[in-house]
């Protein structure tokens, strides 16, 4: 019996055996590579990754999908784990691994930011992401897209927007165009640098009413000294600081208050 796809799960499940060549073709997976797939669904990528690699690591929530996956053909060459993924532990995981996966979009950006706490531990990510994601992950500052999310992932990632997938090749076809993105994260001593808690409070603030003046937003949280030390006029807005900036007045808070 055919699965029917789950709205609370999010589910579109990509068909289009041209874009799994592709998507293949630009991760390049290993036999030996420690590989991890999110949201696995009907399997449509998990069987191109396991003529790959010689065994897969699987995080599936809906426990039908998770028990034709345990029982099907390729059992013996994957690791299912039934859990929702924002729930997972990846550093239960054999480090360094790689990830991939078709996200669901209606928690696509929680899922980047849990795995945010694991970057120490991924050697890359490529991603079926809906594009206007995409396009706000990779924005440069001063344009529409820029903000938040472009912030935090390109402080801790190297990222490529590789190619766009239409709606058609899903079953059910999803009212967005979707798109891939690789993430590779930026060597260790850049990312330990980075005073992580401190970062997303600078950046949050900053964007919480992106159309105000630093001045404005960052009232409570950085001081003038710091902002002018950072090369930053708090006449300015979020969207035109750039990440390293950010990171900048991040480090600065934490020299400044060093408990």
């Amino acid at each position: 019996m055919k699965h029917q796809a789950r709205k609370r799960f999010g589910q579109h499940f990509l068909t289009d055996q041209s874009v799994l060549s592709n998507l293949i073709g630009e991760m390049r997976p290993r036999a030996d590579d420690y590989l991890v797939e999110i949201g696995p669904g009907l399997g449509a990528l998990t069987f191109w990754l396991l003529k790959a690699v010689n065994h897969l690591q699987v995080i599936e929530i809906d426990r039908d999908l998770a028990e034709k996956l345990r029982t099907g053909a390729w059992k013996d060459k994957l690791t299912v784990h039934e859990v929702d993924v924002l729930k997972f532990d990846f550093r239960q995981l054999q480090a360094p691994f790689r990830v991939v996966g078709n996200l669901p979009y209606n928690i696509s950006s929680p899922i980047l930011f849990a795995l945010l706490d694991v970057a120490d531990q991924v050697i890359d990510q490529h991603f079926m992401l809906q594009k206007e994601v995409i396009d706000r992950m990779v924005a440069a500052p001063k344009t529409s897209d820029y903000g938040r999310l472009s912030v935090m992932l390109q402080a801790y990632y190297d990222m490529d927007h590789l190619f766009d997938v239409p709606p058609e090749c899903f079953d059910p076809p999803p009212r967005v165009m979707s798109a891939i993105v690789r993430m590779v994260p930026k060597n260790a001593e850049t990312r330990e640098r980075i005073p992580h808690a401190l970062f997303g409070r600078v950046v949050a603030t900053a964007f919480s009413q992106r159309r105000k003046m630093l001045r404005n937003t960052w009232a409570d949280v950085v001081p003038e000294s710091i902002a002018l030390e950072a090369g930053i006029a708090l006449t300015a807005r979020a969207e035109e600081i750039a990440p390293s900036q950010f990171v900048h007045v991040a480090q600065l808070l934490a020299m400044a208050n060093p408990d």
